[in-house]
């Protein structure tokens, strides 16, 4: 040894700073080598094989180890000048800087990775937070890197920074706009990942699949997808059907519109012709005993018929559409059940069904409202009544012939 250090202290300065440089290089890439080739190797069968950042971390990490041997290596090699040792070192310290930045960064892609592999991760999502830390991280590491090239100390750089909080306030404003947005999402549970959401004002309607810091992500049921500010969803209103999925049934609002021309009273053979549905049975036995019960008792014998009271077909109609979904298997007794008229206008009187199925599931929930009206519309005429349609060509085509 004392002769190879003999032999090297008896060559040229140039050639000193050759050899030095040579070995700095070379200690530098067996350090790079044993720690990402070697030891990253072995430890990589008990890493998170579903997640590329917890390795992608590591190996900024692990990239800190040869630049601090050249950093602090450098000021050893012989014959180079001050300015070059300065600049070497300063660059070296501040790739070391960006490197610890980066693990972190990568650090906290996975915190997030695990945390969405819990069930409460679509309730209280955290990608908003930790982008929030991610920032906060390289602005540190932007600041502390600038102070390294420049070779001065942070504080220097932290005490002009109250100058430009005006400008730096105005750049970072929707940053800032989508944190508080994020936080007022996730305290008051506004917003999950799997929500159905509808907002008209930004053409969205369909699942949330991602929340992130400035933008929240929703995948039309066209399978485009729609990418919303944060802040827009708390400054404007949006509908989120989340409710509905959690309650178990979904709505059926929809009427039956009849040509008022149709409704009359009930003859009672009539009456007597509506018992053969069994659904009616103990409707109509109560109706006529409370209707006969008050005909007797509030009509005198010379009052003409028309002041007695009397069976419509429209009000039968009604009490078969209520008696029907209450026996309808898929249609839910835990919610608000009504069939109710509303006020006529120039499509006729409308019925309204106002219910629930006992599914939200899409495609079932279609089925089981189509087979309700295919049902009510084919028995209306059993009840002496006619649907409003409007006239069509084929209704004027049948009147001119019959003129």
């Amino acid at each position: 040894m004392e002769q190879l250090l003999a032999l090297f202290a008896s060559q040229p300065l140039w050639v000193q700073s050759i050899i030095g440089a040579a070995a700095l290089l070379t200690a530098s890439l067996a350090v790079n080598f044993i720690l990402k080739d070697v030891i990253l190797r072995i430890v990589a069968p008990y890493l998170d094989k579903q997640s590329n950042a917890i390795d992608s971390s590591a190996t900024w990490f692990a990239t800190v180890a040869p630049l601090l041997v050249v950093s602090n290596g450098i000021v050893l090699v012989p014959g180079l000048p001050e300015w070059v040792v300065t600049v070497i070192a300063n660059v070296t310290q501040a790739v070391i800087v960006l490197s610890i930045a980066m693990g972190i960064v990568k650090a906290l892609t996975y915190a997030n990775e695990l945390y969405e592999r819990r069930p409460q991760a679509k309730n209280r999502p955290i990608k908003g937070y930790l982008q929030v830390v991610k920032i906060l991280v390289l602005c540190g590491a932007a600041i502390i890197l600038i102070s390294v090239l420049i070779n001065e100390s942070p504080l220097l750089l932290l005490s002009g920074l109250g100058a430009i909080t005006a400008v730096l306030l105005l750049v970072f404003k929707d940053t800032i706009l989508s944190l508080v947005a994020s936080v007022q999402l996730t305290t008051n549970d506004m917003l999950r990942v799997g929500d159905w959401i509808e907002m008209p004002g930004m053409n969205a309607d369909g699942d949330v699949i991602d929340i992130s810091l400035h933008t929240v992500k929703v995948q039309n049921f066209d399978k485009t997808i729609t990418t919303i500010p944060t802040h827009r969803l708390v400054s404007d209103s949006f509908r989120n059907w989340r409710g509905m999925s959690e309650a178990g049934g979904r709505r059926i609002k929809r009427s039956l519109l009849i040509d008022q021309n149709s409704v009359r009273f009930l003859s009672d053979e009539e009456v007597i012709d509506l018992k053969k549905f069994n659904l009616l049975k103990d409707y109509l036995a109560n109706a006529r005993a409370e209707i006969t019960k008050w005909n007797e008792n509030e009509l005198a014998k010379d009052d003409a018929p028309v002041n007695a009271r009397r069976l419509t077909n429209i009000g039968t109609l009604r009490a078969y559409i209520m008696a029907y979904l209450k026996w309808h298997p898929r249609v839910s007794d835990h919610f608000t059940m009504l069939v109710r008229q509303l006020p006529p206008g120039a499509q006729g009187l409308p019925i309204e069904l106002y219910c629930f199925t006992d599914t939200t599931d899409w495609n079932t929930y279609e089925g089981i409202q189509s087979d309700i009206f295919d049902h009510l519309t084919a028995i209306v005429p059993e009840f002496q009544l006619q649907l409003f349609q409007e006239p069509s060509g084929s209704d004027y085509a049948k009147l001119i012939d019959h003129e």
